[in-house]
Formats: C-alpha cells, structure tokens, sequence
C-alpha cells in the first residue's frame, strides 16, 4: 500500500500536514487556503485548511462564518495547520432540520475530522465555539492534544452579560447589515478596538459576506442557553489556555477565571485593553499567546502556558461572579445553580466537581 494510503486508512496527517481526502470531495484553491465542502451522514460542512504543521481545529462564535477568522488564521498558520469551518446554517454549511445538542455537535466534529482525515488535533473555541470546544474535549478526549477558550463560559453558572449586549446577541441583524455591525460593536467589545475604519471596514465585511440562515442562528442561539460545563469541567485534563478580555461586555472576564478554577490542567490571562472581539484584530495580544501555546513543541517550553495563572481560589471567584454586572433574572438563575451545585447531594452525584484537586 503507498504511504499516503496508509495515512488514509488510519485517517491520521501525512507528514506534511496536508491529509488525503477522505470523501472525494474537489478542493479548491484559493489565496485564503483550501476550500471544499464535506459531505457525511446528510451534513454539508463548508471547510477552509491553510498552513502546514500540527492541525488546529478552529470553532468561531455565534452566527461567525470563516471569513470572520481570516486575520487569526493567517497568523495561526504560520505553526499550525489550520482548519476552519461553517457551523450548519452558517456561511456555506446548510442547516439541520432541528437544533443540535451540543453532544451531537460534538459527535458531527469527530465525523468531521475523520472525513478530513485528522486523528487528533489541537483546538482553539471563539465565545459560544468555545462552548462547542468544551464539549467536544469532554465527549472526545482523545481526539484533542491542547484546548485554548477565548471569550467564553461554561454556560450556565457564568456571569451573564448585561441587557444590551445580551439584546444585541438576540438577532443576527450585526451580520446583516454593516452599518448596525459598525454602530453595535463596541457594545460586545467594550474598547476601541477598531477605531481604524479600514479595519472595521474589513470585518464587517468578512462578517457580512455570508451572513447566517436565520434558522441557523436560532439553532445555535438555543444550543448555547441550554447548556453547561460547570459540573463536569472538572473531568477535562487537557492542557487548557483560557484568555478572557477585561473589557469583554458580552463574556464578563469573570467567567474566564471560573473556568480556569474548574479545569484542573488549565492557565488563565486576563487581557487588559481586550474586548469580545480580539481574535479579529491583528494587533490583539491573545494571538501572540495562541500562537505560542499552539507553536511549541513541548508544553512546558511555552512562555503562554508557564506565565499564565493558575486559579484555585473559589471563594475569590464566586466573590468576583458576584460583584460583576449581569442581566437579572439570569444573574440570579446563574448564582442559584452554582449554590445548588455546592449541595451536599450534588456533590455526592458530581465528586471533584470544583476542578483544582
């Protein structure tokens, strides 16, 4: 059998990064990378790699297509080889006729990576992808080498955002029109990031360029209130990078310390001056941090994982929970289930449950 068969049928990288095509499908060449749309088991997966290199599987936000990460993958693909991809109803990936839960999401990852012909990966999960990373590092621990969550939450027992940024989300109207993007950003982000206009030009038109179905967007906004980590977080021992934005409005910086405490193999920077949407500007300093994290060869060569914080203060964190601002009743909804998580019962159901050990 050729070497490249062998890589196929074990569905593992070939040496030079660049899998063998598991479903046949054309790839297209493009100055953005290779293009093609994956079909398996009724999903049709719209899927761009770039780069060469260990591969990173990269998961956007709500309603994100993958033009949206053309500035991250460029950077990111200079270490790695990258993989992005429309979530079903998002840019050219049609959607399902129902809502995914997030275990089925994980399920149709693995598919995924299997068609692509990639055993392991490393995986970087953007807001509510970092939901779907989190899940995914959880049903398929074996498929993922290192995790980094930028800007997200474990769901339910976070700290919501406040109302505005909360309404904002509600609709997809930001990747509908550039005008309400440009007016509306710095609500999510919270800073100034892109008081350059050629660069706020450039992601809304990214943004807009395939904007979400609005079934899709339903799905997926269903997908991320329904769901948490918080009582399991503490069985995922995959190294974890954790990056929260001081100036976050849609993701208080609150929840990255609370995931920090609950994955027992994880570091934490909090950036100060970063917002919601910092994988998207060029001069963010989260993409130095993913690029080392992704880029060293051995874990504990990498200044992002020695320097970062380890968490292990839950008293702390549920004081900063506390004092952060929150749309109410989810605010209080989000305290109850943490207090109701730290019953005696509970944690006779859910042993360790806290994540440092």
């Amino acid at each position: 059998m050729p070497v490249h068969g062998v890589y196929k049928a074990l569905m593992l990288p070939q040496p030079n990064g660049r899998p063998e095509a598991a479903d046949g499908a054309a790839t297209v060449l493009t100055e953005e990378g290779e293009e093609r749309l994956v079909s398996f088991n009724g999903f049709g997966i719209f899927v761009r790699e770039r780069g060469d290199g260990y591969p990173l599987l990269m998961i956007n936000g709500l309603g994100g297509n993958l033009e949206m990460w053309n500035v991250a993958q460029s950077r990111l693909s200079a270490h790695a080889r990258t993989i992005t991809f429309d979530a079903p109803g998002m840019g050219r990936s049609r959607a399902t006729p129902v809502a995914l839960p997030l275990p089925a999401v994980s399920w149709m990852l693995c598919r995924l990576l299997d068609q692509l012909g990639y055993e392991r990966v490393d995986v970087v999960g953007y807001s509510l992808g970092g939901v779907m990373a989190q899940q995914l590092a959880r049903s398929a621990p074996d498929r993922v080498r290192r995790l980094a969550l930028v800007g997200t939450s474990c769901g339910w027992g976070s700290a919501p955002p406040e109302l505005v940024p909360l309404a904002l989300i509600s609709t997809p109207l930001r990747y509908v029109s550039k005008s309400f993007y440009r007016r509306t950003s710095h609500l999510l982000d919270g800073g100034r990031r892109f008081a350059d206009t050629a660069r706020a030009e450039a992601q809304a038109h990214e943004r807009n360029s395939h904007p979400p179905s609005a079934l899709g967007y339903a799905q997926q906004f269903l997908q991320g209130t329904t769901w948490s980590s918080l009582h399991w977080a503490h069985t995922v021992r995959i190294p974890t990078l954790v990056l929260a934005g001081q100036c976050d409005r849609l993701v208080p910086p609150a929840n990255g310390r609370l995931l920090a405490a609950r994955l027992p193999n994880s570091r934490l920077h909090t950036l100060p001056g970063e917002g919601h949407l910092m994988l998207f500007d060029p001069g963010s300093a989260a993409l130095p941090l993913l690029e080392d994290f992704f880029g060293s060869r051995l874990l504990n060569a990498s200044p992002a994982w020695s320097e970062g914080e380890q968490v292990d203060h839950d008293e702390a964190v549920e004081r900063e929970l506390r004092s952060t601002p929150g749309a109410q009743p989810m605010k209080a909804f989000s305290a109850a289930y943490r207090g109701w998580l730290r019953t005696p019962l509970v944690q006779r159901v859910f042993p360790g449950r806290s994540g440092k050990p």
